[in-house]
């Protein structure tokens, strides 16, 4: 790979950061739906609101590993 290859890759914290809002919405799904399943286990309900603000600080580790993904399918498709 030359220097302007090298230059004009996305980092993976640019990545990252324009993941994030995907990457923490999947998370709140998720974890909504495991608050609907809670009952069922016996365990609280969690509302919409708290589960987001835990998906705030848990999108954070899941947009990094999705912009870790994207780079690496970048990375494979420039061969």
């Amino acid at each position: 790979m030359n220097d302007m290859d090298q230059q004009s890759r996305w980092p993976v914290w640019k990545l990252a950061i324009l993941l994030y809002p995907f990457a923490a919405g999947a998370v709140a799904i998720n974890l909504f739906m495991l608050g609907l399943i809670g009952p069922w286990l016996g365990l609280a309900t969690i509302s919409p609101w708290d589960t987001l603000l835990i998906s705030a600080p848990l999108g954070v580790p899941a947009a990094w590993l999705a912009g870790r993904w994207v780079r690496a399918l970048m990375d494979e498709a420039d061969g």
